[in-house]
């Protein structure tokens, strides 16, 4: 039958192929067996050939099988599984509710607890987000009542369809966005956002050939309406003291024209502004953009040595209470989205746990915090979080890593290697097309009105209208067994 003989010839092509393959491979096992017991370089190749590179297979593995198979749910860092579902669910809009009690421990150091009203505010009694005024002495103060809002996060850390989610879904959302120190791109401005510029150690966006800063480009950046407020970078959570590092294949043509810097070559910035080497010429920069621009500028930085803050604050009020920075963002050591020398991102700067309630005495003890507005950032991703920092005199919250979830981030930690497999960090166009920023801004934007409201409902519970209005009494902090109020830690530390 000819049917018989095409299944037969088909066969046998087959079973031809089969031991062909079969002999690749085992040439292929020869030849690393010889290669892997000439060589010197690594003991486990030469002492156990072929088998031995199931160690190196099974080491980049492991991460990723703890996370999803053997890490408990509280247990993982840096963010765990119940931290990353919270924000995967709120961005979906999904129920955010949990059954049959917490997982999470009660006894263990560090641990916040919100103090309960017995009279908790109705929910027709509770207030809109109160509205705040940042840069009063400003041609172009910028006031919002966006509680919750996108960190900075550079167009070349992140990819071209994240940039437009992000912005997209801050326009949706009401909050604004902060461009990171890679500039401003049109993806940016496409979204309709409301932004905060930021300029970083190498100028990105606003430099001149040597690396200084540019006037007319600064000039430019201005005239954005969108624009509402400049950053003036000192240093950020990943890495403090030392300057941002974008790898060069993830500087693109587009992303070095914005940036002003060469193709394809690794784009490293200083580790501190040249022309600023004490808080005069701080303030002397901050002037000098702020008399460009006419809109506020704030500094960032990671707070460690702290008694800088002191002479700070008494030269601003020497020089005049207009003299000083708008707001500051207080960064943690724990937080950042960018690749950073493990030494520095395991070992340098305060959290801000404990740099946020240090940095607010400070600005009270001076009668500068109604001047200068306070924005935390640095893990606070969950409605708990933010609220935390709130009671402890935050007037805003941004999260970097948190919109990384929103976005579909899986914590698979290639954020510099260009292989990011959900499309955020990483410019390869396959990876990029499974980040449709039409359907993720949305996430954004269920993303920020969930946690705004979760705020609100901690805020409620404690027997107050609205956010703005919690306090440090508001929250209690388990320390040696025993909870202790905000309020009587600080009156202790």
């Amino acid at each position: 039958m000819p049917e018989a003989r095409l299944i037969l010839t088909i066969l046998e092509y087959m079973a031809t192929l089969f031991i062909f393959a079969v002999g690749l491979a085992v040439l292929a096992i020869i030849i690393l067996y010889i290669v892997d017991i000439s060589q010197t370089k690594q003991a486990i190749r030469h002492n156990y050939p072929v088998i031995g590179h199931f160690r190196y297979l099974f080491e980049n593995l492991g991460k990723f099988f703890r996370q999803y198979f053997f890490a408990m749910d509280r247990e993982e860092l840096p963010f765990n599984r119940v931290e990353r579902s919270w924000v995967y669910q709120a961005s979906k809009n999904l129920d955010t509710t949990r059954a049959f009690g917490s997982s999470r421990s009660l006894k263990e150091n560090g641990t916040i607890i919100f103090v309960n009203c017995p009279f908790p505010v109705l929910g027709e009694d509770a207030t809109p987000i109160s509205k705040l005024s940042i840069g009063p002495y400003c041609r172009k103060p910028y006031t919002t009542d966006s509680l919750f809002n996108i960190s900075g996060m550079s167009y070349g850390a992140i990819s071209k369809p994240a940039v437009l989610a992000l912005a997209n879904g801050a326009r949706l959302a009401g909050c604004w966005m902060n461009t990171g120190e890679g500039g401003l791109s049109t993806h940016h401005l496409e979204g309709g956002c409301d932004l905060v510029f930021q300029i970083g150690t190498a100028k990105y966006g606003v430099r001149n050939t040597a690396g200084k800063l540019d006037e007319n480009k600064l000039k430019q950046v201005a005239n954005y309406e969108r624009v509402r407020m400049f950053e003036l970078k000192l240093s950020q959570g990943a890495k403090p003291g030392k300057g941002g590092i974008l790898p060069g294949a993830k500087v693109t043509p587009e992303i070095a024209e914005i940036r002003g810097i060469p193709t394809g070559e690794d784009s490293i910035s200083p580790n501190r502004h040249p022309e600023i080497d004490n808080v005069d010429e701080l303030l002397e920069t901050i002037h000098r953009i702020r008399t460009i621009t006419d809109k506020p500028v704030g500094i960032k930085f990671v707070l460690g040595a702290y008694g800088w803050l002191e002479s700070f604050c008494e030269t601003i009020l020497q020089r005049g209470i207009e003299s000083a920075p708008d707001f500051i963002t207080l960064d943690s050591a724990d937080g950042g989205s960018g690749a950073a020398p493990m030494s520095l991102m395991d070992h340098m700067g305060l959290p801000i746990v404990e740099s946020l309630p240090m940095l607010v005495a400070i600005l009270r003890k001076h009668g500068l915090k109604d001047r200068i507005r306070v924005i935390a950032s640095g893990k606070l991703i969950t409605p708990a979080d933010a609220a935390w920092a709130l009671c402890e005199g935050a007037d805003f919250i941004v999260s970097a890593r948190g919109f990384m979830f929103s976005l579909g981030c899986i914590q698979a930690l290639q954020c510099n290697k260009n292989t990011c497999p959900t499309g955020i960090t990483t410019h390869n166009p396959r990876l990029q097309k499974g980040l449709d920023p039409s359907l993720k801004s949305i996430r954004v934007e269920n993303y920020v009105n969930n946690m705004v409201h979760e705020i609100g409902v901690i805020a409620h519970a404690c027997g107050v209208r609205e956010p703005r209005q919690l306090r440090p009494f508001h929250a209690r902090v388990i320390t040696d067994g025993k909870s202790v109020s905000l309020e009587e830690l600080h009156k202790i530390a």
